[in-house]
Order: C-alpha cells, then structure tokens, then sequence
C-alpha cells in the first residue's frame, strides 16, 4: 500500500476518533474516490459529510502544520520576482509572508510534494507551506482580481472604443493577470465538466458563459463582469493569433495548451452580433480520445455489416448526421481499424481534428484555393487506395468522389442528412444520377450520439401498458428477460443530471439489388427506408430503444433526440 494512502486513511481515521463522520461515510468516501478522484478531504466535503474547517482541523493535525486564519492573508498581494501570479493562481497560493532565505505560503494542499519542490526550485529558498481554506484562498484570490479591476476599468474609459489606442490598450489588458486567470479558470472547468464545446456570447444584459456537456448547453454560475468581457475574448484571440482589432467580419484559430497534464486542441471560433463578438471553443482532449471501432457503440448485427462495408475494395460508404453526432470521430476510428501499411490512405479534412500514424492528412485552405474539389483532384495522382473526405459539401467534390469509387477506390465521407437512405435524395439533388449513384455508394450510416446513464444513479422503473401500446417499446423488451428499463435520477457523480458521457445509435442503410432497383425507379427517401426496414434495417430510433432496454440511456433521452423519427414510426405501426 503506498505512502499517499497510508495518509488518506490516517486522515479519515482522525476524524473517525474525533467523532466528525462514522465508519460507514469513511467508507462511502473511500469508494467514491476511488471512482471520482481527488484528496480523501476534499471529497467528503463534496459528499457533504464533514465542514471544510473540521477536514482543516484534521489535516493540520494529521501534517504537522499551521492553519492560517482569514485575517492572516495580505491585504494586497505580495510580490516576488522570482514567483509569477498565473503560477500560484493556477495552484492556488497566496504568499504570505518571505524573508532573504524563507517563502511562505498558504495552501489548500500543503501535501503536495511536487509543488513544494518547485516553489523551493523557482525561489532558491527554503519553503513552509500552511493550511489555509480552499473558500478563503479562492475569496482572497478574488479580492486580488478586483483590485486589479478596478484600474482596469479607470484604464478603458480613458480610450475611444473604436480607436486604434483602444485596440492597444486591449491588447496589454489581455495580458493582465485578472484575465488570464479567468480565461485559465474558464478552460480549467471546461476539462473538469467534459464540455465539448464553451460559448462565451454577448446579449443586452451582458456576456453569457455556458459550456455544452455531454451534447447539452449548460449555463454557468461563474459569469465573468462585464468590464472584464472585451479583454477575456480578446485574450482567446490572441492565444489564438487572430486580429483582435478585427471585430466585424468571424474568425477561425486553434489554440494548443496543456491544462492539468491533459493535452487541449482548442478550436477558436468568433463571429460578430448585435451586442458585440461573441466566441466559442471546441474542446479536443486528446487524452481522453477514443479510436476503436468496438468502442463506438454499434449493435452486434449493425457492427458485423459495418466492417463488412469497410472491408470492401471500392464503392463510397457514407456517414449522415447533424453537426455535434460524432459522425467524423467514427469516421477516425474507421480509418485507425484499417491497415495502413499496406493500403495508402489520404485525407482531405477542414480542419484536420486528430492526427493518424500512416495516414496522410490534408488540411483544406480555401483562401489559398485548396479546396475539397481541387485536393480529390491531387489526390488520386497519389495511388491511393482509401480516401477520406471530412464532407461532401457541393456537387463538384460529390461528382470526383463518386469518379473516384467507379475507379477502384474506397471513399469514405459524410453528408448532412436527416435519415440515411435520404442520403440518396441529397447525393441526387448534388447533380449525381441515380444510375452512378447505385454503381457507387456501398452503402450509408446514419448516427446520433444519446447521454449514457449514469451507473451510480440509474433506477429501474416498470414499464406501462400505456407506454408500450404508444411506443412500441414491446419489440424491444423481447430480448430482455423483465419488464424493466432505466430513467435518470442524478447523483454526485454526474453532477445530477443522470448521465454521465454519451453513446452512439446507428442506422445502417445498405444498397443490395433490390434496394438498388428501387433507387433506378425512382423512388423517394420514405419508401426506400421502409423498404430497407422490410429487409432488416434498424432504424435510429429502433436501435435507441434497445440500448434503453440494456440500460445504457433512458427512454427520453431517445424521444428527444429522435423525436421526428419515433413519431413517423407510431404512425406507421398504428396505420398497419
């Protein structure tokens, strides 16, 4: 057993004997962390078993250190030249006091050896680390920000907004450290809540902070002032090296920066509104990035027929979906399953999202003329065998890549559609005859990424006569053994929404003679799906509704994010 639990549970046993919490929350504690994470302290105080000042208590005992007290923090930072601000903003230190061969400082984690021995490297100085409350240091640190606000904001009201001085002066704010350590706090919660996706928007009452979790807009609690607004976007600008005296036409960047030992690709997107430049970042950890096919949620039968597509020598394979359903992600993880070494494999991306061993990677530049079209064209001068097109956006890239299927390659891409079999429609409507069309697309994959139920809070609830009559539900409890499914409840764990992470639903449309012969006669998007579903296609919905009978999402969940299509099977089921 290593040293850092020998220490966890010395702590718990000192509150154990002083009467703070039982046995039994030593042990919920105990289990929690070791599925959240964390300092055994700091997640009792989350689970709300003990006060922070008792865990204090604890920990000054249990470490032999000094509890500093709130009237102890300086009332205005102090400074050492040797120690910058983002540094003991981002590990919460404040200095409090230093001499010619000592520093010292209060922190919520005096235990932490690393950040010790680099204090003690930084400063050439002996270092004594103090306890102090992870509320007081944070409500300090705020203090500290404010001060510095207000010379900020005395600052900008010195300057024409519109002027190139005030552009400057934005320019130095930006690189203030109230900023940066908001812009720091920002992107720090962002990892910490799994967003995908932060929008930081300007509306008449102000900038607005939200971060999208798990497909979903969750607005913050933390709103940054309105005074500190222009100077936060224009400190992601510049991180991005874009032009922030450019604020009326939309810019794009990217941003790579370590957060937390986890590598951030960060895609920077502004654009200009009524009520000023708004802005939101994509959020890439590629820590946590997962490229196994297996892992993608497919159904047994949906996965064996996929593989069967991506097996094939030639012919286009087609992945349908709204922006944000993990359609290019599955493309990746399609890619990584094949055999790079002995296939060339090219692709053509905007932008380039992960980055693949033995795979070369095209990023389009339209400003340089690079586009989709005119990268194809190269392309095949290149003897490649599969070819990747991050989307088919016009009908000159749809007419090369078909070309290029006819010729022997495998093409692979994604086109905005609502269904997969209404991906023929729109390959039609992009100048591609139906004749080509059945010669080349193999087949088409419509995705939608559902919330997974969280595992620590899930209930199962019965399943009403009501609810299978209007649902249908009943088809699907077959292969389950109880009139049982699961519904969200929220807990700790996922912050209490009931879900925790997302999973994949699939609908796989594959073009066989028969299907093909519908295509060549003319028939529409709705009757080549009910066609497909004659012949064994599972519908999005279809396949939502078995992953809530296995327990992986819940019921509305599915409805929302299938909604149109759940409706047009009541009524099919009920007209039938």
């Amino acid at each position: 057993m290593t040293t850092h639990l020998k220490q966890m549970k010395k702590l718990g046993d000192l509150l154990v004997n002083s009467g703070k919490i039982s046995e039994r929350d030593l042990d919920r504690a105990l289990v929690a962390q070791s599925e959240i994470g964390g300092m055994l302290g700091e997640v009792l105080i989350r689970l709300g078993l003990v006060d922070e000042s008792d865990v204090a208590n604890a920990l000054c005992e249990q470490l032999g250190v000094a509890l500093v007290n709130k009237d102890q923090y300086p009332e205005e930072p102090l400074l050492l030249d040797t120690l910058q601000d983002h540094f003991l903003q981002g590990n919460q230190l404040i200095l409090i006091d230093f001499t010619e061969n000592k520093v010292v400082l209060a922190t919520p984690r005096p235990q932490d050896v690393f950040v010790k021995k680099a204090l003690a490297l930084a400063t050439g100085m002996d270092v004594e680390l103090r306890l102090g409350l992870l509320s007081d240091i944070e409500n300090v640190i705020a203090g500290y920000a404010t001060g510095s606000q207000s010379q900020i904001d005395s600052g900008i009201t010195q300057f024409d907004l519109g002027g190139q001085d005030f552009v400057e002066h934005l320019r130095d704010l930006a690189s203030e450290a109230p900023v940066i350590q908001k812009v720091n706090q920002i992107i720090q919660r962002a990892l910490e809540l799994e967003a995908s996706d932060v929008h930081l928007e300007y509306f008449d009452d102000g900038m607005r902070l939200r971060y999208r979790v798990d497909g979903v807009l969750q607005e913050s609690t933390s709103i940054p002032d309105d005074s500190l607004s222009a100077a936060i976007v224009s400190r992601v600008k510049l991180l991005a090296s874009l032009n922030i005296a450019e604020r009326r036409l939309p810019q794009d960047g990217r941003i790579m920066m370590r957060v937390k030992g986890h590598e951030l690709d960060l895609r920077v997107s502004t654009l200009p509104t009524v009520h000023g430049e708004g802005l939101v970042v994509r959020v890439l950890d590629r820590q946590s990035i997962k490229l196994d096919l297996s892992d993608m949620g497919f159904s047994p039968d949906t996965f064996e027929r996929y593989q069967t597509l991506l097996n094939k020598p030639h012919g286009v394979l087609l992945l349908t979906g709204p922006t944000g359903s993990g359609k290019t992600t599955t493309l990746y993880a399609s890619l990584s399953n094949m055999d790079s070494d002995s296939h060339k494999v090219i692709t053509v991306e905007d932008p380039v999202e992960y980055q693949l061993r033995g795979i070369n990677q095209i990023p389009v530049q339209s400003q340089i003329g690079l586009t989709f079209a005119r990268a194809l064209r190269s392309i095949l001068r290149q003897d490649p065998d599969i070819i990747m097109v991050g989307e088919m956006r016009d009908s000159e890239t749809a007419q090369i890549a078909v070309q290029s299927a006819l010729t022997g390659h495998l093409v692979l891409s994604t086109l905005h559609t609502n269904t997969a079999a209404g991906a023929i429609t729109r390959l039609e409507d992009m100048g591609i005859e139906r004749f080509l069309i059945t010669a080349a697309v193999n087949g088409v994959l419509a995705q939608r990424l559902v919330r997974r139920l969280c595992d620590h809070c899930k209930r199962e609830v019965p399943v009403s006569e009501v609810l299978v009559g209007q649902r249908d539900i009943a088809s699907a409890l077959r292969n389950s053994d109880k009139n049982m499914i699961f519904e969200a409840a929220g807990c700790e764990a996922c912050k209490q929404t009931g879900y925790r992470g997302r999973i994949a639903i699939h609908e796989l449309f594959l073009l066989d003679p028969t299907i093909q012969r519908e295509i060549l006669n003319g028939a529409d998007a709705h009757h080549l799906r009910e066609l497909a579903r004659e012949r064994g296609m599972r519908t999005l919905y279809e396949d939502g509704l078995l992953k809530v009978v296995t327990g992986l999402t819940s019921l509305d969940e599915v409805l929302r994010i299938t909604q149109d299509q759940s409706d047009d099977y009541d009524e099919a089921h009920v007209a039938a």
